[in-house]
């Protein structure tokens, strides 16, 4: 594993240097930039060349948002036939285990989803850790991370896609790299050899905006302007229903004083979504609010025959989850993980694989000022500004809860988010 030369022929010249520069690298090696460009290929087998160099005192542990990201991301490529062949029949690990065996050590599997997380590695000696999507990762972690390198030689290996330009990585490990003792290099997405260039060329036709920016290019940049800069009327609404196939879920965005907004989404005939129908309630529009009963009589009214596989409601509304339980219907909390369903929706819009129907009049009036809150990205978060965001919130519970149903129905590939 001391001999990079042969991988040469298949890495690119910045992959291999990275491996070989890791190995000198005074404690923090960083990989960052666009999907697919390589970073995490070459981490792996800076990591693997690491657990066979790494000092016999001390734990070697790996870090990911979740223990399943962990499997996908770092053990399961590790396991895989190719590049890694040569080490795969070297790492064992059970799924559902916190533990794996690499090169003959013991590997710690640690999730670091919350600051919760900190309790698991407090009190720990580690020779050696990776942390895989370490934006994501909580910044009292990864500081109480680095305090637990103790053991002589000890260092840590990280890959992460980039943030906003105020992420605190950015600003407290990256600008101060010399001070920090970190080593980074930056990959986009042209610098993977290794891919199909039609590949290449679709990956670039899913991204838009925000995203293109990070996830293609690896740039670190602000959150700014409208979410779905794509949105086009002429191209993404429609006046005739397509054929429907199947209804995989209702979006329910519960509310009292500020509208309740439910979109029912189907999976066409010619293999897209299409948000097919909206009922709003304006309490305020209407001077009168209803009760959960009301609600529930009403949506089920609205809804008829049209009976979606899942009813996706807003996760802080349970009052009304248990009104919709009561009436005999089995709601399921919403994913409301918000970057992410925006990422999904807008590389659906970008391939034109999401239309919307023109009875969805208040997810089109609001979609035109959906946009990025300004105050909160130049505090280094991207959130949307929250207002007037009713049915944007109930299409984007619907698209996203329900992704493991329409995701095989559709007619093409759309990137998983957090790639």
């Amino acid at each position: 594993m001391h001999n990079l030369s042969a991988l040469s022929r298949v890495l690119s010249h910045k992959q291999v240097l990275s491996v070989h520069e890791a190995m000198t690298t005074p404690q923090i090696a960083l990989w960052s930039g666009a999907v697919s460009s390589g970073k995490t290929i070459a981490s792996l087998l800076a990591l693997l060349i690491a657990i066979a160099q790494a000092p016999d005192r001390g734990l070697i542990v790996v870090v990911g948002r979740t223990l399943q990201t962990i499997e996908r991301n770092v053990i399961d490529p590790l396991q895989s036939v190719g590049l890694y062949g040569f080490a795969a029949r070297h790492v064992h690990h059970t799924t559902g285990s916190t533990l794996a065996t690499i090169l003959g050590r013991k590997v710690h599997l640690v999730g670091a989803s919350d600051v919760r997380a900190e309790a698991r590695i407090r009190g720990a000696t580690i020779a050696l850790g990776y942390i895989d999507e370490a934006t994501l990762v909580p910044q009292s972690f990864w500081m109480m991370f680095l305090s637990r390198l103790r053991v002589p030689g000890a260092k840590l290996l990280a890959t992460t896609n980039p943030d906003g330009p105020g992420h605190w990585i950015r600003k407290e490990f990256i600008q101060r790299a010399d001070e920090v003792g970190l080593r980074y290099w930056h990959f986009t997405l042209d610098d993977n050899p290794s891919l199909d260039p039609a590949y290449v060329a679709r990956l670039k036709t899913q991204y838009t905006g925000l995203w293109y920016k990070r996830f293609i290019e690896g740039i670190w940049c602000l959150a700014e302007g409208a979410i779905y800069d794509c949105w086009d009327p002429a191209r993404h609404v429609v006046s005739a229903l397509p054929s429907i196939a199947s209804l995989p879920g209702c979006g329910v965005d519960y509310g009292t004083t500020n509208p309740f907004a439910a979109l029912l989404l189907g999976v066409t005939g010619d293999g897209r979504l299409c948000l097919t129908r909206e009922w709003r309630w304006d309490s305020k529009r209407r001077m009168r609010s209803l009760t959960d009963g009301e609600y529930s009589t009403r949506l089920r009214q609205w809804l008829g025959t049209d009976y979606p596989e899942w009813i996706c409601v807003d996760p802080s509304a349970a009052s009304f989850r248990t009104q919709l339980f009561v009436d005999g219907l089995m709601p399921v909390d919403a994913d409301n993980s918000v970057l992410d369903g925006l990422r999904l929706i807008s590389s659906l819009m970008a391939q034109d694989l999401l239309v919307v129907h023109e009875s969805c009049e208040g997810w089109i009036q609001e979609i035109g000022g959906y946009s990025w809150d300004p105050e909160k990205a130049q505090a280094g978060q991207d959130a949307p500004v929250k207002v007037d965001d009713h049915s944007m919130d109930a299409g984007r519970y619907a698209i996203k809860t329900t992704e493991q149903l329409w995701r095989p129905q559709l007619r093409q590939s759309v990137p998983v988010p957090a790639a």
